[in-house]
């Protein structure tokens, strides 16, 4: 706990590990986009690490197993889903993420809360004051640096998600469990000024200078601190 604490009181300046969070639903274009950022962090000479959630760490790994598979011989609850959520992200900051920032490092994140709280708050429909609970147990106000938003309509997404070829569980759900997830990521976009929205529905090139110039005016400001 002390550990979350130090943290979010990290000084500013470029000697302090950033975290950069890329978001977005299937098929935004995710990959593509995170290896922009790792371009433009390299061409800065900024020492990075990568992580993903679910996972990012053995043990999270096993529970992005869980989360994903459509192999299990029970069906999975919505309140687990949740909660091997925040368990796997739990891990992967304490483990990996809150290390690499200590030490100086940036790290790019393909995905974060902002998922659960798109997924399983909007297209769940998880109380917010029950995800609140969970989040300050697991995160203790811990939130990422500046976080890009690739927003793409979901009927897009989904098409270009399943011409890459199988789907996992939580891509199987019904389109009206998308378009929940849609209209909640883009609510708490326009909530949040630490969030950059970026259309995803242009062309790749267009998406690609858009991130670009995203990290390089937060990069920027980041001198400036």
């Amino acid at each position: 706990m002390t550990q979350l604490t130090t943290i979010k009181g990290r000084s500013s300046g470029m000697s302090a590990g950033k975290f950069i969070v890329i978001e977005g639903m299937e098929g935004a274009g995710k990959s593509s986009a995170i290896a922009v950022i790792e371009d433009t962090l390299n061409k800065h000479g900024i020492e990075f690490i990568n992580t993903r959630e679910p996972g990012g760490t053995p043990l999270a790994e096993s529970l992005r197993d869980m989360v994903k598979s459509v192999d299990h011989q029970e069906k999975l609850t919505v309140e687990t889903e949740l909660l091997l959520m925040y368990a796997s992200r739990s891990q992967l900051l304490a483990n990996k993420i809150l290390p690499a920032l200590a030490a100086g490092k940036w790290v790019i994140g393909d995905r974060h809360d902002l998922s659960s709280r798109a997924y399983q708050g909007g297209g769940r429909g998880f109380d917010e004051t029950i995800m609140n609970t969970i989040r300050e147990i697991t995160l203790k106000g811990f939130s990422p640096d500046i976080t890009l938003y690739l927003d793409i309509d979901p009927h897009i997404g989904l098409s270009r998600a399943k011409a890459r070829g199988d789907l996992d569980r939580i891509e199987l759900e019904k389109m009206d469990f998308f378009i929940r997830v849609h209209n909640k990521y883009r609510e708490l976009a326009e909530q949040d000024d630490s969030i950059v929205t970026v259309d995803a529905a242009q062309a790749m090139l267009q998406v690609h200078q858009e991130v670009e110039k995203a990290v390089i005016g937060f990069i920027a400001e980041t001198k400036k601190g």
